[in-house]
């Protein structure tokens, strides 16, 4: 038997997600016709992926992007920060490329875990989603949101709503009208996207795109 053309399976994929998520929700079916298509956006080294996010975390994509520059800068000559590397660096090392101390202790944690053999690809990626989280929340630093983040993007995860992120709960607000706020808004959001299943994941980076607000902390492609 002939094996299916990857790409064209993956197309087909989407293909079938985008109209699920326009059968499903009329709202999302807007914005998915106004939006921009979306592409798959796989990248397995989660030890990468983890680190990247704490650089990001609470600033803007602009400065984190140069804040990464200057962490690679330390890593000569390829860039990549190897654990063992890292966790020779000082605070004042980590200091001299943007890095607080409380994220430098983050860092090494990160660093400390992958030595350990915990952040193994084929592994993860086979976990259920409060797993994979329960796995990946052992790191200092690392908290529900940043897990989802990397199963959304790391991962590419179908099925994943971050309903805690900012700039979903900002979306549907706007785009749904929700006037609750706290606990409230969060069960109304679970419920609005309960239709999304299986590819919440999508339909929450529509969410993103039609504010022109990815989460800043969003590992690399």
């Amino acid at each position: 038997m002939t094996k299916p053309d990857l790409p064209a399976a993956k197309s087909a994929a989407a293909e079938a997600a985008i109209r699920h998520l326009s059968q499903a929700d009329a709202v999302l079916a807007a914005l998915i016709a106004r939006g921009r298509a979306i592409e798959a956006s796989s990248h397995e080294d989660l030890y990468l992926a983890l680190l990247r996010a704490i650089v990001s975390q609470q600033i803007s994509t602009k400065a984190a992007a140069a804040i990464w520059k200057k962490v690679q800068a330390l890593f000569a000559p390829d860039g990549y920060p190897e654990p063992a590397a890292l966790l020779l660096l000082t605070d004042e090392d980590l200091r001299t490329a943007g890095i607080s101390r409380q994220k430098a202790g983050y860092l090494r944690a990160i660093a400390n875990f992958a030595q350990r053999e915990q952040l193994d690809h084929s592994y993860l990626s086979q976990l259920a989603p409060d797993e994979f989280t329960q796995h990946l929340t052992q790191i200092k630093g690392v908290g529900r949101w940043t897990a989802q983040m990397l199963q959304m993007f790391a991962l590419d995860q179908p099925d994943v709503f971050p309903e805690g992120d900012l700039g979903i709960q900002n979306a549907m607000r706007k785009h749904y009208g929700l006037p609750e706020t706290g606990r409230a808004l969060l069960r109304r959001m679970t419920e609005i996207a309960e239709p999304w299943r299986p590819y919440r994941t999508l339909a929450s980076k529509y969410l993103w795109q039609s504010l022109d607000n990815a989460p800043n902390e969003k590992p690399p492609a």
